[in-house]
């Protein structure tokens, strides 16, 4: 399929095309950068002042987006403003989805959500996205119940057994998950669940531990010519939060095959254009689907080194309409792939005290390797386990890649 011509008029004119971003942390801001470089207006939303992109857009909100009445409120407000096309882009988890709903039905002529509001609203709850995937797609995936209550959340144990992983089915990165090794660590994962929720105390999802090799994420591109799948992206994460990421990750081409046909899956299924972060488990040849999140991901920080396009530059290409280049894939699977440069990787570097003033020191020899670079996301405010930049790194293997973010991660520091 070849895409059609795209336009994108003068940002503040009434031929714009505006991205209003809700939510505007670090992945935001490369959203930002890349629909910057194409001529876009862009407008940063989050619920605090000076996120990441906020010093990048042409205009940026403070607001709880959350709270539907305030995000009714500010897309009333950009709806009023003159421009050619409105994509409203989630960037995070926390939004009034029924709001985006609300506007995506209103049938306004200009303005359309990314992907689309259903899949924005789906895969916020991860009661939505798992029954979608187990139940109606009939995907692989780990057993599960869902609970609201410490006493249902007992029972749920003792019919799937230990260990398991209790989550909010509300939740990101990792807030409010735990593993229950044994039934008397049952109170207190619900009570950890009930703190770390996204909009408080809820329902949880209690899951089957999967005995798994390694876990991926398939970056997976619906765009104007079809869906393209990048190099699986392998990471370690800690307490539910990624630590590390490396592409390419190495897999069977049984168990690649797989996980492209469930990513294949379940992005159709939510519809519309852009990058998808698909989360799989893999162990041998099986695969088993985990969560989706229908934007840039973080372990996907990796592809600024390994690719010629970044996710970030693929998201953008590709709810704009634009073309992306691709190659079939080796496999003969008719697959079409985002083209690999170099393998690569990505270490994280995180806060460890809260600060109001943070200042991040770089060590003299962090960036002396010229396959190195860092990304400092300007965060106003430290706490303990932010993550406040990311090494990237390129090099002729993921091994040593990997080695190579981690040692100029290890040279950056947060007072």
């Amino acid at each position: 399929m070849t895409p059609a011509a795209v336009t994108i008029g003068v940002p503040g004119t009434a031929n714009a095309t505006r991205l209003v971003l809700l939510g505007s942390g670090e992945l935001g801001r490369e959203v930002v950068i890349e629909a910057m470089r194409l001529g876009c207006e862009t407008v940063a939303v989050d619920s605090y002042l000076g996120a990441p992109a906020m010093g990048l857009a042409h205009r940026s909100f403070a607001i709880e987006m959350s709270d539907p009445e305030a995000l009714r409120a500010l897309l009333k407000a950009e709806v009023a403003l003159p421009c050619a096309r409105l994509l409203v882009v989630p960037e995070v988890e926390a939004i009034a989805t029924e709001v985006l709903e609300e506007f995506e039905q209103a049938g306004h002529e200009n303005l359309s959500v990314v992907p689309t509001a259903r899949a924005a609203r789906l895969t916020m709850d991860r009661e939505g996205i798992r029954r979608l995937a187990a139940e109606e797609l009939n995907l692989p995936t780990s057993r599960y119940v869902f609970c609201d209550s410490l006493e249902s959340l007992e029972a749920a144990v003792g019919e799937l057994g230990t260990p398991c992983v209790v989550k909010p089915v509300m939740s990101s990165s990792g807030k409010g998950q735990s593993v229950i090794s044994s039934p008397e660590e049952t109170k207190a994962a619900w009570d950890y669940s009930q703190e770390g929720g996204r909009v408080g105390a809820g329902r949880v999802i209690c899951e089957a531990f999967v005995d798994f090799d390694y876990e991926i994420t398939q970056l997976t591109v619906r765009h104007a010519g079809g869906t393209a799948f990048c190099s699986p992206v392998g990471h370690i994460q800690v307490d539910g939060d990624y630590r590390e990421s490396w592409q390419p990750q190495e897999m069977s081409p049984k168990a690649l095959h797989a996980g492209r046909e469930i990513a294949a899956t379940i992005t159709e299924a939510l519809g519309g254009q852009g990058i998808f972060g698909v989360e799989l488990f893999i162990s041998g040849d099986e695969v088993w689907f985990s969560e989706v999140s229908p934007r840039p991901h973080d372990t996907g920080m990796a592809t600024m080194a390994t690719q010629r396009l970044s996710q970030f530059a693929l998201h953008t290409r590709a709810i704009l309409g634009l073309g992306i280049p691709t190659v079939e894939a080796a496999d003969g699977s008719g697959a079409r792939e985002v083209p690999l440069e170099s393998p690569g990787a990505s270490a994280v570097i995180l806060a460890t005290e809260e600060n109001d003033d943070p200042v991040v020191e770089i060590g003299a020899d962090a960036l002396g390797d010229p396959r190195v670079d860092l990304r400092i996301f300007g965060k106003p405010v430290s706490r303990p386990g932010r993550r406040m930049g990311v090494a990237i790194a390129r090099a002729d293997s993921t091994d040593e890649a990997r080695e190579l973010a981690r040692s100029a991660a290890s040279q950056v520091r947060v007072d």
